[in-house]
């Protein structure tokens, strides 16, 4: 992967009459990354990627690849392909035909043994080298999903688009998916564009998140960067769970940063927002930054225990305090042996560091 840009969205806006859906982008996409617009349903990233592909023309704004302007310009005209949601299979057609369907539409015709040869590497590296002769209702959705996506490779574009292409596949499908589409991607080097409201399947494929609300990318950075240091509340909660408690920010006479609590205390955190003093914001704790102990330990709160989930690999834990109201902690199976007494209406106590704590912008 390198830095330079592959395509550019340049003050892109999108209107359809007096909804906005994409309000003035301005995103960078290197070439060789795998990038992922992330959000809830109606916050613009389908629209972001169908004006990449040509579907939607901006309103406003430029669209670039390779540094030509391809805003007017039609979708079979762009180094682009896109892999849908129902992957838009013919099912009259073998696997095979499927595939090779883009390179019979080019003009100068590719030899027949050229288009063959191009049709069954692909199908190598989609790991169906012995399927080009089944029709496509005979396989399974996963391996539908891969036909797809080798109808998209096979062109060989410089962006490879994908609409939420795993959302038909049950749980344990889609983790095997996400592997495979993560290793095609290396070794083919294309960039790759994901549209997703699926927090995991992001955070699991990306080199970057571009994480969207109502039109706009309000934050954008590496999986790591938006689950450690996210900026807004909104963040936090879409890229993970996490606990908040409202209150007021309140700058220390040492210059460390708090906020004061429903509780009256005020809690030491890393200010990730620009958030003046006196003004209102919220604390924000990972489920597993919290520490849950069953006897009283230096600055814990006294909680009651709510519930009580196993999990295999961890134990979740929603405790109630008095002031603070519900608080989730994750306890990882080698550190639960002392809290399996714990069970509904039992008095426990938590705690964290106050590295663990980030001080957000509410909104």
């Amino acid at each position: 992967m390198t830095d330079a840009p592959i395509a550019e969205l340049r003050g892109v806006s999108k209107r359809f009459g007096s909804l906005v859906a994409v309000h003035k982008i301005d995103l960078r996409i290197r070439a060789g990354e795998f990038l992922s617009f992330l959000g809830p349903s109606g916050c613009g990233k389908t629209t972001a990627l169908r004006m990449l592909a040509g579907f939607e023309t901006p309103t406003e704004g430029q669209v670039l690849i390779g540094n030509e302007d391809v805003s007017g310009l039609e979708p079979y005209r762009r180094p682009v392909n896109m892999v849908f949601q129902s992957y838009a299979l013919f099912p009259h057609m073998t696997v095979a035909q499927n595939i090779a369907y883009g390179l019979n539409q080019r003009r100068p015709r590719l030899p027949k043994s050229k288009i063959a040869e191009k049709v069954q590497k692909v199908l190598e590296t989609v790991r169906l080298g012995e399927f080009g002769g089944r029709r496509v209702w005979e396989m399974s959705g996963g391996q539908q999903q891969r036909v797809a996506l080798a109808r998209a490779i096979v062109n060989e574009p410089k962006l490879l688009l994908l609409d939420e292409p795993l959302a038909a596949l049950d749980r344990k499908l889609r983790k095997e998916m996400q592997i495979e589409l993560q290793d095609i991607q290396r070794q083919l080097g294309i960039t790759f564009i994901l549209v997703t409201h699926d927090q995991e399947e992001a955070l699991s494929l990306s080199d970057r998140i571009c994480v969207m609300r109502a039109g706009e990318i309000v934050q954008q950075g590496s999986p790591q960067e938006l689950y450690d240091r996210p900026t807004t509340r909104y963040v936090a909660d879409f890229v993970g769970t996490s606990n908040f408690f409202d209150g007021t920010v309140s700058f220390r006479a040492n210059g460390e940063h708090g906020i004061t609590l429903g509780d009256g205390k005020t809690y030491s955190g890393t200010l990730e927002s620009k958030v003046a003093d006196g003004q209102a914001g919220c604390l924000s704790v990972r489920p597993e930054q919290i520490r849950l102990s069953p006897v009283e330990v230096s600055n814990s709160l006294p909680v009651t225990v709510q519930n009580r989930i196993f999990l295999g690999e961890h134990t979740e834990y929603v405790v109630r305090h008095h002031q603070l109201g519900n608080i989730t902690a994750l306890a990882p199976r080698q550190s639960d042996a002392g809290l399996a007494t714990l069970g509904k209406g039992d008095a426990a106590w938590v705690y964290w560091t106050p590295d663990a704590a980030l001080i957000l912008r509410p909104d």
